[in-house]
């Protein structure tokens, strides 16, 4: 477990630098009628991972405890909010 400690918050940083480099690769133009349906959803995932990452960065990095959502309940709601929504992306 001390091994996963010292692994995760690198990886945590990696993973969302890269999110963002990639979301501005696979985004696209936006079309005067508005968003499509994979650009809805792909900005909702990128805001859970924004969001997941920056909690993470600043609890490891920061040692901020955030005042709200202490549970592991609501970062796990939203890891699995990220793949379901990686699964209909693509229909």
């Amino acid at each position: 477990m001390k091994y996963v400690r010292k692994v995760v918050p690198p990886s945590l940083l990696v993973a969302v630098i890269t999110g963002l480099y990639l979301i501005t690769q696979v985004f696209g133009p936006i079309d005067k009628e508005g968003m499509s349906s994979f650009q809805m959803m792909l900005s909702f995932k990128a805001f859970l991972g924004i969001w997941l990452g920056l909690r993470g960065g600043l609890q490891v990095y920061g040692g901020i405890q955030p005042f709200y959502f202490k549970s592991h309940l609501l970062p796990f709601i939203f890891v699995v909010t990220i793949i379901f929504i990686s699964q209909f992306m693509y229909l």
